[in-house]
């Protein structure tokens, strides 16, 4: 996976199980390479690093985290036999530990064998658990790292093994190794989960040259080739198609279930399923460009903007994990000091359960794991969340602004009548405004176009005046097409009937108008009743058209409040105004053609109908890629389920860890306990994670949504 520009690569990282090793890399290699490039996503095991440094970032990991290796996309496939060689012997020697720790018993359960024998059955299961556990604690202690899990983990089976504590020693390895390989296959379950969401892109392509069909990557495929993509077969690049006609699933795209058809003419996105039969497709966009490249590139890029609760959670684990060490000083020293008839092995035996219990690992694993989840069920449902952090702000979201044309009508305008000025006929006026609008994709300009005799694309020069309208220099003559800004701009003086109008001027002379109208999409009131259902106590229409087509808009729909005759930059203002003097969030939504500078300019940008717009994907932080209205309230529901998790997870870690705490101190629990308590509330955590993907946002989950 190329990054964007080619500057960085995305590079696997296998064996990549631990987010403290992940931020250890990370830490290391920005270090390393003196500058702040690197970034490692532990969710997708990724590595996204400089595309010359490549290889000083493997002497690098291999140097601090030998059990994770840099997979490329040039590296070739023998290297992966050898990783999965590692995995099986990993596995044996747990598999090993395990039946030395189980035969260590025996002596005590049977009376005739020495006693000898356990303790050397206990120590082999020590040796074989532990050896990698006690290496990498060295290594952490010589790059001074001197708090992480494993250190921790080392203290505690060694100080064991000093009390002669043989079968506690070996439990703690034993447990802590097994725990270990059980969370990294609740790991990669979870990220396959997820990771599944993003294969979407062929690898290949049939290519069309000279009436011969050729199978080629991707990669090698250019703008304007001719490709063939046969039934069942997934769309491997954005093209138009020339030849056929189909049904296209997109569901993975859009989250839509209903085929869509397609016939010549037609542009069709990468990752798309023809249902129907055998096409040739015109590329048009190159395979890093396509639809389907830039929504993976988002999604995989999502979890590096990180929520607060990720960046409050790095913080606490960085002070929790010394404190608990501190404290586990303290309970080793301070009683037998202080109080009669306390011994030192008592208390060392319940400092080592600390040690056990103070790794934060359900923390730091499953936090992540959780808005990532979260950001992958958004993608199901064709909705691209562009971070972490994106989603805890819609939780918050109370007030919400919306466009007009587009967002909350069809976008759709009809022409409803043309008024002339002597010397000009009807067909003057539609030819004119459409040698205007010629080049322009706003919904006036396809109605005009539609409705135009001749659709003429050699306009002459253009000048397009934002918010206003386009002037059009043709044969000597100054033409204005636009609002009565643009009119009264030109020094022509109008009078609007408070529709919709486009007014057209020669050479500084009004020629007549096009009135226009359009219609509320048939979801709008039913998405804003369930806005209102969830929370959200204000909604706001901004639009830049008249006001009389807005006030009879917004009175069908119950809003309220409504401003009209919005240049783009009123509408950054007065989303600003919405924000002031409130600590909430404010959602935008728009179309994302015209809306960009607001779209930005919020605290959270959503834009509708993104499939294959760049300023949509560009300005927007949730990207909306089939045009359904409905789908605003779905994300809203998304994000707050994904926080319920989180939360759950943070409190039920935080909360055992407590409960356990106390046990250890008060000589209630032992180290096996411990051990089961660390290693349990990780992979239940990181299963309530994942979990997120086989989630629902309807029924009974969207009931208990709408009172979270």
């Amino acid at each position: 996976m190329a990054s964007i520009g080619g500057e960085r690569m995305h590079c696997e990282l296998e064996g990549l199980d631990c987010p403290v090793c992940a931020q250890k890399i990370e830490d290391a290699l920005n270090k390393e390479l003196g500058r702040n490039e690197v970034r490692v996503n532990f969710p997708t095991a990724t590595i996204r690093v400089p595309e010359q440094h490549i290889e000083r970032a493997r002497q690098v990991i291999a140097r601090i985290e030998p059990g994770v290796r840099i997979r490329c996309p040039e590296d070739r496939g023998p290297e992966r036999n050898g990783d999965a060689g590692v995995f099986r012997r990993h596995h044996l020697r747990v598999g090993l530990a395990v039946l030395a720790f189980a035969a260590g018993w025996l002596p005590r359960l049977v009376t005739a064998l020495p006693a000898a024998w356990g303790t050397a059955l206990f120590l082999l299961a020590f040796a074989l658990a532990g050896y990698p556990v006690i290496a990498a604690a060295l290594r952490g202690i010589g790059q001074k790292h001197v708090f992480d899990e494993n250190v921790l983990m080392t203290l505690a089976t060694v100080g064991a093994l000093a009390l002669g504590e043989y079968p506690e020693a070996a439990a703690v390895m034993v447990f802590f190794s097994v725990g270990e390989t059980l969370q990294a296959a609740a790991v990669g379950k979870s990220r396959s989960a997820i990771t599944s969401l993003m294969a979407l892109r062929p690898e290949s392509a049939h290519l069309l040259r000279d009436g011969v069909d050729k199978v080629v990557a991707v990669e090698d495929v250019s703008p304007g080739d001719l490709i063939a993509v046969y039934p069942g077969e997934r769309i491997p690049l954005d093209g138009v198609i020339t030849s056929g006609e189909t049904s296209l699933d997109t569901s993975a795209l859009t989250g839509e279930s209903n085929p869509r058809p397609a016939t010549i003419g037609d542009e069709v996105h990468a990752g798309s399923i023809n249902g129907g039969g055998a096409l040739q497709v015109r590329v048009i966009r190159g395979h890093d460009q396509s639809a389907v490249a830039r929504i993976l590139d988002l999604v995989q890029n999502a979890v590096e903007r990180r929520a607060p609760v990720e960046r409050f959670l790095t913080r606490f684990a960085r002070w929790y994990t010394p404190g608990v060490v501190a404290v586990a000083g303290a309970v080793a020293i301070l009683p037998p000091l202080l109080i009669a008839e306390q011994t030192f092995s008592t208390w060392i035996y319940r400092a080592l359960v600390l040690l056990v219990i103070s790794c934060p690992c359900a923390l730091v694993v499953s936090v992540p794991l959780g808005y990532f989840a979260g950001i992958g069920l958004a993608s199901r449902n064709g909705i691209l969340v562009k971070g972490a952090d994106v989603l805890d702000s819609l939780v918050f979201v109370r007030t919400v602004a919306m466009d007009k044309t587009g967002t909350l009508t069809d976008g759709r305008f009809a022409i409803r009548g043309i008024e002339t000025e002597e010397g000009f006929t009807e067909d003057d006026i539609l030819e004119l405004a459409a040698r205007a609008e010629s080049r322009s994709n706003h919904p006036i300009a396809e109605a005009i176009l539609r409705s135009a005799p001749n659709r003429v694309n050699d306009s002459g020069a253009l000048e397009e005046i934002p918010g206003r309208g386009i002037l059009l220099h043709l044969r000597d003559h100054r033409i204005a097409v636009g609002n009565p800004r643009l009119m009264e701009a030109e020094g022509i003086a109008v009078r609007s009937g408070g529709n919709t109008e486009v007014f057209v001027a020669v050479d500084g002379s009004l020629a007549g108008k096009i009135v226009l109208g359009e219609t509320a999409r048939a979801e709008s009131r039913a998405t804003l009743a369930d806005l209102r259902a969830m929370g959200i106590e204000r909604i706001v229409l901004l639009t830049g058209d008249v006001e009389q087509p807005t006030a009879k808009l917004a009175k069908s729909l119950g809003i309220e409040d409504y401003f009209w005759g919005l240049l783009p930059e009123d509408k950054v203002t007065h989303v600003e105004n919405l924000r002031r003097g409130s600590n909430e969030p404010v959602l935008f939504a728009g179309d994302g053609i015209n809306d960009a500078p607001v779209l930005a300019a919020a605290d959270v940008g959503v834009a509708l109908g993104g499939l294959g717009s760049d300023a949509a994907l560009e300005a927007a932080d949730l990207v909306i890629m089939e045009d359904r209205l409905e789908r605003i309230p779905t994300a809203l529901r998304i994000a707050r389920l994904t926080r319920k998790r989180v939360l759950q997870n943070t409190a039920g870690a935080l909360g055992l860890k407590a409960v356990f705490l106390t046990l250890a101190v008060l000589g209630l629990t032992g180290i096996w306990a411990a051990v089961f308590a660390d290693v349990g509330v990780t992979i239940l955590a990181v299963i309530n994670s994942a979990s997120l993907l086989r989630a629902g946002v309807s029924g009974r989950a969207r009931k208990d949504l709408r009172t979270a």
